[in-house]
């Protein structure tokens, strides 16, 4: 099963990243294959075509399950993740992939954007989310128990989809 966490945030190695990292281990039991900083990504973002974007978006759609993480920015995820999210064909460029959309805040307020403003989008794009997204309160996400109960929860049934997938490819 080939494992990628995606992180637009507008910083290099932020914390989204950590926690991402952090999501997609405790739901598999091992860190990912292929990690995706969207920043670094730079100014190959702002149109089609170039080579490190099209390479990123290529290790992301042959993936089997993604986290997709992002900052709570203006109560919805980041533009730098929307210009990533752009790069994929609407309807098939995330086919079956399965999906963990994760963003990070700081405090409980917007709670409900991952189901509702990021998870439409990677829905829209074919991937597949059979679980509820997860929102992470960005200063106590290393020290609480909200990763450790999400991946209690819903695990076994985002690996079981992404094995799915695996299996019929």
């Amino acid at each position: 099963m080939k494992v990628t966490v995606v992180a637009g945030n507008p910083k290099p190695g932020s914390r989204t990243l950590d926690a991402a990292g952090l999501v997609a281990a405790a739901v598999t039991g091992a860190a990912a294959d292929s990690t995706v900083d969207v920043i670094e990504l730079g100014a190959g973002l702002l149109g089609w075509g170039d080579e490190k974007v099209a390479a990123a978006v290529e290790t992301v759609a042959s993936s089997d399950l993604v986290v997709f993480a992002s900052p709570t920015f203006k109560a919805s995820y980041t533009g730098v993740l929307k210009l990533f999210l752009d790069q994929f064909a609407t309807g098939d460029g995330l086919k079956d992939v399965v999906v963990v959309p994760l963003m990070l805040g700081a405090g409980p307020a917007h709670a409900m954007a991952p189901d509702l403003l990021l998870k439409p989008v990677l829905v829209e794009l074919g991937a597949t989310s059979p679980a509820p997204g997860l929102y992470l309160i960005d200063t106590t996400y290393t020290t609480d128990t909200r990763i450790a109960d999400y991946a209690e929860r819903w695990g076994p049934i985002l690996t079981a989809a992404a094995r799915t997938r695996t299996e019929l490819s």
